[in-house]
């Protein structure tokens, strides 16, 4: 499997390195790429969109003529995953700012929900899909997820009920950042679902 990571902007190398780590376990080879033409784009089964900044993600997938490529490859199956940052870029709904998006999952997001950089924290997370222990998860600057549409499965809130993760069909997000938590089943976890399109797409 060939699994991208946006490499336009936010802390992509961490995600690099947890699929390069995930490469010796029973997936079959992880081949982590960095993304940054439509040409790469075009060689790789699933995608990861960092944290970073979403207004400078989304300009620049604009910029570097990526964002009609990602949309029309994640709609019409490859699986993506969002932190952060890319959970806004995959959201249909950020309360009407104006920024380029992909627009594909039924979410209505909230910007900076926790505050600015010094309200950033840890917590200790419960993901039933991930089993346990919960996973410590790490908001820096983080969004959060309002809503979610009806076909859109809620992964993890937080004690006070606010939603933090999320997966609807091949496309997952998280609130935080799995990616420095020092846990990879989130990463595992996405893996997984990039060998189910595979196959799928060998059979079909």
């Amino acid at each position: 499997m060939r699994i991208g990571v946006l490499a336009l902007q936010g802390d992509f190398s961490e995600h690099v390195a947890i699929l390069r780590e995930l490469s010796a376990e029973p997936f079959g080879r992880v081949e982590p790429v960095e993304i940054r033409t439509p040409g790469q784009l075009s060689e790789v089964d699933g995608l990861v969109i960092p944290g970073g900044e979403s207004t400078t993600i989304g300009k620049l997938l604009h910029d570097c003529g990526l964002l009609g490529p990602s949309r029309e490859r994640i709609a019409a199956g490859m699986p993506v995953f969002g932190t952060c940052a890319g959970a806004i870029v995959l959201a249909r709904d950020i309360g009407g700012l104006d920024q380029p998006l992909l627009g594909l999952m039924d979410l209505r997001m909230r910007r900076n929900a926790f505050g600015r950089q010094l309200q950033s924290f840890e917590t200790l997370l419960s993901i039933p899909v991930l089993g346990d222990p919960p996973m410590r998860a790490v908001f820096i600057r983080a969004p959060a997820i309002a809503s979610v549409g009806a076909g859109v499965q809620v992964l993890a809130r937080l004690p006070d009920g606010t939603i933090v993760a999320a997966r609807e069909r091949h496309m997952l997000v998280a609130a935080f950042h799995p990616e420095l938590s020092g846990d990879t089943r989130m990463h595992r976890y996405f893996v997984e679902l990039v060998g189910s399109y595979v196959t799928a797409a060998a059979e079909s």
